[in-house]
């Protein structure tokens, strides 16, 4: 049987976005993929094989363990080429799955690097004052990015969290607002948003009624894509939130990430003595995930991870 490589990639893609696996998902095995490519074309005859040997497994394993430093960057590439085999025996292209065979280091969880408290409240800082010194169309795009933190730090939302609110998403509740998030394969679930997010948040649908609803643009989500000079589409991509971190990192001159935020996030419901079910929830994972290294953490050096609610200015 002839088959393309790229081609039966490109499908198996295809099939996890039908799935529902999120943009940043399939974003990662393209790259796990690749990777096999590029090792095929410099070990093998291009990217056309009908076997794939014990040996050549064995090579892959060693191919990889010299180019990544990190276990989990491995374990990571070998299980996506798992799953891609997977399908290739589906299509009965394959009679096994060789990547079965290949022995991976067990997977090691990452010692939390959250951003300290001071640096949080630095960045808080920054992103009002950017409000506060600009108008119209550039005063909303900045007011967005200031939710995005408030929902990143205030509920420990992830990037592909925020690529999928609705204006609906935040809810009005007795003490101010929650905000409710929505899974395919799970059921959706709310989360507390702190104090500060109340007057900014009421200044976002100020200005969302003035560019968004007043001018009939057909957009329900919560954030929005802009140039500096109209609203070009609704809702944000991972990548256009990520532009947006990148451009603190430049001005603030230290290193800032959606992930390290929603750390300092988890250590400041740890300060405030939530329980370990709660946050669990509130992270949308399963019981199951264990909060043990960050508990570690805050055991081994209390004074480094005093993180707290930032204090609403207008309390």
């Amino acid at each position: 049987m002839k088959w393309n490589l790229i081609e039966k990639q490109t499908e198996f893609l295809d099939i996890l976005k039908v799935q529902g696996k999120s943009f940043n998902t399939i974003k990662n095995y393209k790259a796990d993929l690749a990777c096999f490519n590029g090792f095929l074309v410099e070990k093998q005859d291009g990217l056309k094989f009908n076997q794939f040997t014990t040996a050549q497994v064995q090579e892959y394993a060693q191919y990889l363990q010299k180019k990544y430093d990190s276990s989990n960057s491995v374990r990571r590439r070998v299980q996506a080429l798992r799953l891609f085999f997977d399908y290739l025996l589906s299509e009965n292209i394959f009679e096994e799955n060789p990547i079965k065979k290949m022995a991976v280091s067990p997977k090691i969880l990452d010692i939390p690097r959250p951003q300290t408290f001071a640096q949080v409240l630095r960045v808080h800082t920054l992103l009002k004052k950017r409000v506060k010194q600009h108008e119209n169309l550039t005063q909303f795009v900045h007011l967005r990015n200031l939710i995005i933190f408030h929902l990143i730090f205030g509920a420990g939302l992830k990037v592909s969290d925020l690529s999928s609110l609705k204006m609906e998403s935040i809810l009005k509740s007795k003490k101010g607002f929650r905000v409710m998030v929505e899974h395919p394969k799970r059921d959706p679930y709310s989360i507390n948003l702190p104090d500060s997010f109340n007057a900014d948040f009421l200044h976002y649908q100020e200005l969302y009624e003035k560019f968004i609803t007043n001018e009939n643009l057909d957009i329900d989500e919560l954030f929005f894509n802009a140039n500096p000079y109209k609203i070009l589409s609704g809702g944000l991509s991972p990548r256009g939130i990520e532009l947006f971190f990148e451009d603190l990192r430049r001005e603030i001159k230290m290193e800032i990430t959606a992930k390290s935020l929603r750390q300092a996030c988890i250590f400041k419901w740890l300060n405030l003595n939530s329980p370990h079910s709660s946050i669990k929830e509130w992270l949308g994972v399963a019981p199951s995930y264990s909060l043990e290294l960050y508990v570690e953490e805050l055991q081994k050096s209390p004074a480094d991870y005093v993180y707290t609610e930032i204090e609403d200015e207008h309390a």
